[in-house]
């Protein structure tokens, strides 16, 4: 049975609370082990190791900084079996997700190897009479990344890889549900020559997290998870002081036109909803058909493809999807799927009553398909998080589109389309933050920046990307002149460049 603490000062550090959760293996339902919860002076330590080491590595040159990453990403590619089995043993997400959850939170540190490059400020020569003006980017010193159970490998690496090779040092409170990653993770950034104190990990609950937001001594937080606690911590971190960078739910529609490519548009359909059994911020839970008959034709070719999902453990290379994180998810989603019943929608696929021979106790969920979903209804309203798609039909393009539009989240949207001048309306007029064509799942390459629009985003700036850089770093501008011996005299108006 593993027992985890906590990564603090360079070190697995016990948990001292005498309070700890349960680590599940999901496709069977077993306790794997588990994990400590932190106090608040357990987080404080964290802080003060964090403190101690951040000015060291703030003055070592981004190169160097850049050099500590690039070994990370070696020792990471060399463990990317092992890591994809512990992260698939603890998430329920079968392997070959798994190697794509830790595959895209790598391709941010292959980003940050361009740190030296990121962090370059500007320069004026001559901007006034002798006067030269320039700017500099500079760490913010200690900063945190509090991160959600369905990315164990990716969001925390799209978190520390940005602010450590900008100069901070990074404490991080990942999901209790699986921590195994996250503090291997740990341990492969010290022993890629990641100075002791700059990469923490603090596993915990509430306490942990409002600990964080209160310690004086960080600087900004960022946090991925649900809408209602997204707002809670930008709440309460920038009422500290503090930046914040906050993302919540979705409720990602994808838009069908009457002349959109049908097989196509229900193997993206397949693959975006019930991939990682729907655990995921960018699956699409809402196919939004264009027309009765673009309707009709869509159901007829999904119920098949939904009836026939292969759902699997977690170790089945050959599954779609695994089972979902912890028992609780699994009577959530169900309740979801009784409601919608309740409420008149169709269930044309009925994945309720789904077992797994020989893993009785596992928590699988069979696929759902739901039909004549309307938008008053509250599994069109409410982020479900399960392998769970509803069908709201449209009549007009106009219809389609103000569905999300008007919908209380923006992450992500997709419209499936032969038509540019329709695709390119889409794409202007939609209220979303990440806007997919023919691209079912919209989630940006590194290089550009992730982040919704409305209830599923708190912040101005967004993760991954050139926002990163700028989150993590703070502006210092300087205006020089160097004595010529000219005498001006003093001056009682504001400088200009007259």
């Amino acid at each position: 049975m593993r027992e985890v603490g906590h990564f603090i000062g360079g070190m697995h550090v016990a948990g001292t609370s005498g309070c700890t959760t349960e680590i599940f293996q999901p496709m069977d339902g077993t306790v794997q082990g588990h994990v400590a919860l932190a106090t608040p002076a357990e987080v404080r330590a964290a802080v003060e190791n964090a403190k101690a080491a951040q000015p060291a590595w703030a003055a070592t040159n981004p190169q160097r900084r850049v050099r500590v990453m690039r070994k990370f990403l070696e020792l990471v590619e060399a463990e990317y079996d092992s890591l994809a089995e512990l992260l698939a043993r603890e998430h329920g997400k079968t392997i070959p997700d798994a190697k794509g959850d830790i595959q895209r939170g790598l391709e941010v540190v292959e980003v940050c190897l361009g740190a030296a490059h990121m962090l370059k400020g500007e320069f004026s020569d001559s901007a006034g009479t002798g006067i030269d003006v320039y700017s500099m980017r500079q760490p913010l010193g200690v900063v945190a990344g509090i991160t959600p159970f369905n990315f164990p490998a990716m969001i925390p690496l799209w978190k520390a890889g940005p602010a450590i090779v900008s100069g901070n040092a990074f404490i991080l409170k990942p999901s209790e549900r699986d921590p195994g990653v996250p503090m291997r993770l740990a341990e492969l950034f010290i022993e890629a020559g990641l100075p002791a104190g700059i990469f923490n990990v603090v596993n915990g609950d509430k306490q942990a997290v409002d600990a964080i937001l209160d310690d004086p001594d960080i600087k900004a937080v960022g946090f991925v998870g649900s809408t209602p606690i997204a707002q809670y911590i930008y709440t309460r971190a920038t009422a500290n002081g503090k930046r914040a960078q906050c993302f919540g739910g979705a409720k990602n529609h994808m838009i069908i036109m009457p002349d959109a490519d049908m097989d196509q548009t229900v193997d993206a359909l397949i693959g975006a909803g019930y991939g990682s059994a729907g655990e995921r911020c960018m699956a699409i839970s809402v196919a939004v058909p264009v027309g009765k008959d673009t309707a009709d034709r869509l159901v007829e070719r999904l119920i098949p493809r939904v009836e026939s999902l292969k759902v699997g453990p977690s170790t089945d290379m050959s599954a779609d999807y695994g089972p979902v994180v912890t028992k609780q998810a699994l009577e959530r989603i169900q309740g979801y799927v009784n409601l919608g019943v309740e409420e008149g929608a169709k269930l044309v696929v009925d994945g309720r009553g789904f077992t797994m021979q020989g893993y009785e106790n596992g928590f699988y969920m069979g696929g759902c398909l739901f039909d004549h979903v309307t938008p008053d209804m509250r599994i069109y309203k409410e982020e479900i998080f399960g392998p769970v798609l509803g069908i709201v039909r449209a009549d007009t393009y106009e219809d389609a589109i103000r569905l999300p539009n008007e919908h209380e989240y923006g992450n992500g949207v997709a419209i499936f389309t032969r038509d540019g001048d329709a695709a390119r309306d889409f794409a202007s007029r939609v209220q979303v933050g990440m806007v997919g064509i023919n691209v079912p799942i919209p989630v940006p390459i590194a290089y550009y920046t992730f982040g919704g629009w409305k209830g599923s985003g708190f912040g101005d700036l967004n993760q991954h990307g050139p926002d990163a850089f700028r989150f993590y770093t703070k502006t210092k501008t300087v205006t020089s002149r160097w004595p010529s011996g000219v005498k001006d005299g003093a001056e009682f108006v504001i400088p200009t460049m007259k």
